[in-house]
């Protein structure tokens, strides 16, 4: 997906996020007429088959071992039964006027966003954060239900509390947005790498669930915009859950609420993540030569752990993915016996060699992919003094090329070859350090010994 097209799906999801605050900032504070009943009946009716959803939910995600399922399952699950109580408070209907109505409304969407917020404990994410998650899951909503069978049995028990706009109220909203903020942040991240617009609409999700927040904390009943703040909850954890469950369905894993979804993953399965074109390239260049093809999946994995260990942002780290795969795709075009020579290769056949870099991106501009990407393919031989290929770049070189770069000599040199034994690692990483800040980028370097485990030194960009 180009940088046109990728802009189209997220303007697309701003327009629909801003949607929400749009309407408490110019409507909000009218006064709106509408009745308890119709208040007890959406919201109660709603929240109880949302309950039953979010519980099923994390019984097929526990069964297919899926903590990111049960997860999304537990927040589901507590913020319906809040929300069922909350409807079965209404004033006037089953109860005259009660505490439990204000306190379980305003703890809603704080209580979901926690159990969300969760998922960047590590050890939720294994097999006994199921099991961890599934016994909050039953404490939450068992609690949740004793709250409001208590509430509804003795209505002055529970204090009515917080009041709108109050010191408290404004404190919870913050925890709440800021909860909210850091989940559409992993989706949003998790959209830009794999680019899957499910993951987009999570991220739109969580801005309608924070504009729900501010309706239920700041303002009262008799404005319109505490009774749209309902409205923007429904539509929230729909958006949120529908495509948890559509990935459950087609027995994948739903990452944006975790936003887990690394570089690795990418290259590991390509397919999935970065389309058929470039799974159909890799399997050409299977078929062409093993070896080049296996090389280009240890130099992709390589680079985009480099990549996160140098801090480049979700757009650069799918581009490096994609250029580290198809660096060598113009080699497609190189005849077969060159590549296998078992031997030097003489000056016809090295120049030869040396314009797989120009065909390879030619190939990708008439495939259609981004110029990023074809620019990483073209110049992951340039080298810093200007002695690389083809277009002796030198310091103009840029950065991801030089990532990709240093992989590049890094796999090559530890590779066996047919002209030559493979180097132990401890020589390729000497050879590369001392030509650093020559041919190769110091950070770039550093960031490999990292990565290998050779320094303790942090590195940053």
């Amino acid at each position: 997906m180009s940088l046109d097209r990728l802009a189209r799906p997220l303007a697309a999801a701003a327009v629909f996020a801003i949607v929400p605050p749009g309407l408490l900032h110019f409507f909000g504070r009218d006064q709106a007429g509408l009745s308890g009943s119709v208040h007890f009946a959406a919201v109660g009716g709603t929240a109880l088959a949302a309950t039953a959803a979010g519980i099923a939910l994390s019984v097929v995600g526990a069964r297919r071992h899926d903590p990111r399922s049960v997860l999304a399952g537990t927040a589901f699950a507590a913020m319906a039964a809040l929300l069922a109580v909350h409807g079965a408070a209404t004033p006037g209907i089953l109860v005259g006027y009660n505490g439990v109505v204000a306190f379980s409304g305003a703890a809603t969407l704080p209580v979901g966003g926690a159990v969300l917020a969760l998922a960047a404990l590590p050890g939720l994410r294994g097999p006994l954060g199921i099991r961890l998650l599934l016994g909050l899951q039953v404490l939450l909503v068992t609690g949740i239900v004793t709250l409001g069978a208590v509430g509804l049995a003795a209505p002055s028990l529970i204090p009515d509390v917080p009041s709108p706009s109050s010191p408290a109220a404004l404190a919870l909203l913050g925890v709440g947005l800021a909860f909210f903020a850091l989940l559409a942040f992993r989706a949003t991240r998790t959209f830009l790498l794999g680019r899957r617009r499910g993951d987009l609409l999570v991220a739109v999700g969580t801005v309608w669930l924070g504009a729900a927040l501010v309706g239920a904390l700041v303002l009262d009943f008799t404005q319109l915009g505490w009774w749209l703040g309902h409205l923007f909850e429904i539509v929230g954890i729909a958006l949120v859950g529908i495509p948890v469950t559509l990935d459950l369905r087609r027995q994948a894993q739903s990452r944006p609420l975790l936003g887990d979804l690394s570089g690795v993953d990418l290259v590991v399965a390509e397919e999935a993540y970065l389309g058929s074109d470039v799974h159909g390239l890799l399997e050409q260049l299977a078929e062409k030569d093993s070896y080049t093809e296996g090389h280009t999946r240890r130099v992709a994995l390589l680079a985009v752990q480099l990549g996160e260990a140098l801090g480049l942002p979700a757009i650069k780290l799918r581009d490096l993915a994609t250029g580290g795969l198809l660096h060598d795709v113009g080699k497609l075009s190189i005849p077969h016996e060159i590549l296998a020579k078992p031997g030097p290769l003489d000056e016809e056949e090295f120049e030869e060699i040396r314009r797989h870099p120009e065909r390879g991106e030619r190939l990708l501009g008439e495939l259609g992919f981004p110029t990023r990407v074809r620019r990483l393919v073209l110049d992951h031989h340039e080298r810093l003094n200007g002695t690389g290929y083809p277009r002796g770049l030198g310091r103009t070189m840029p950065f991801e090329a030089r990532i990709l770069a240093v992989c590049d000599v890094y796999d090559a040199l530890i590779s066996p070859r047919v002209y030559r034994p493979a180097w132990d690692d401890s020589r390729a990483l000497a050879y590369l350090r001392n030509e650093t800040g020559t041919l190769f980028d110091q950070r770039c370097v550093a960031a490999l010994e990292r990565v290998l485990g050779r320094s303790p030194q942090a590195v940053a960009v």
